[in-house]
């Protein structure tokens, strides 16, 4: 017994100390000798700080910021701990027009936004121009804002839905989240419609905008993976540096 015992201990230890000691620690030590940023999470430090990750995209909503792409993961998006995509498919009516809810106080709220309201926001919220069944006006609450609960009711209204048609093209990725729920990146055609948004709140040009989403704007990897992307991060944290914003 101890013949056939002994040399499987042995093999068990080597491959042990081999496998679990040896090759992980030659990999780690190569990648923080040969790729430390990325070896480390890609982090983006500010003012001696952790401002994020590259790699994980942040929930950016004021004017004077560029935003990113919807986001599933999380009640609040971009939750590193709960990555996810909706799990709808194109013809789902939840996807295209939101649900809602009634919440623990027994509000109506948004259980769901959905494709139109998003489309409806990002118009809105852009100055691009649009075509509408009835005036997005008749759907704003007391202080001027979007009423989500009540668009979302008009868009899965049966007897006369609420249709919403923009009069410019608008990128994919500005109305439908990652299958990750976490990407950093946006389309370079988003962020330059976002950028007189941008320009605006901050009091620039378009042009100097336009100039900062070019600057930031990547290509394909290899130059032909993937498609150009812009890091929405990145490029918001050279606003602040460049454009700071005036108190």
């Amino acid at each position: 017994m101890w013949k056939q015992m002994v040399p499987g201990l042995r093999m068990t230890l080597l491959l042990t100390v081999l496998t679990g000691v040896f090759y992980p620690g030659l990999v780690t030590g190569l990648c923080q000798l040969l790729f430390p940023a990325q070896a480390n999470g890609s982090l983006v430090m500010k003012d001696g700080h952790v401002a994020g990750s590259s790699l994980i995209g942040q929930n950016f909503t004021k004017a004077e910021y560029f935003h990113p792409r919807p986001s599933a993961a999380g009640s609040d998006g971009y939750d590193a701990t709960a990555s996810a995509g909706s799990n709808l498919g194109p013809t789902s009516a939840k996807l295209i027009h939101g649900t809602t809810k009634t919440d623990d106080k027994k509000n109506e709220v948004v259980d769901f936004d959905g494709i139109n309201l998003r489309l409806v926001h990002y118009c809105v919220d852009n100055g691009i121009p649009y075509d509408s069944s009835t005036p997005i006006e008749q759907f704003k609450a007391a202080n001027g804002d979007l009423d989500d609960v009540k668009l979302i009711k008009a868009f899965n209204d049966d007897k006369s839905p609420l249709t919403f048609t923009p009069k410019a093209q608008v990128p994919a990725d500005a109305v439908t989240g990652s299958a990750s729920g976490l990407d950093p990146n946006i389309s370079p055609a988003n962020a330059q419609m976002q950028s007189q948004r941008v320009a605006k709140a901050r009091g620039i040009s378009a042009d100097q905008a336009g100039e900062m989403v070019a600057r930031f704007t990547e290509g394909r990897d290899l130059g032909f993976l993937g498609e150009p992307r812009v890091n929405v991060l990145l490029l918001n944290m050279a606003l602040d540096q460049r454009y700071p914003l005036r108190k």
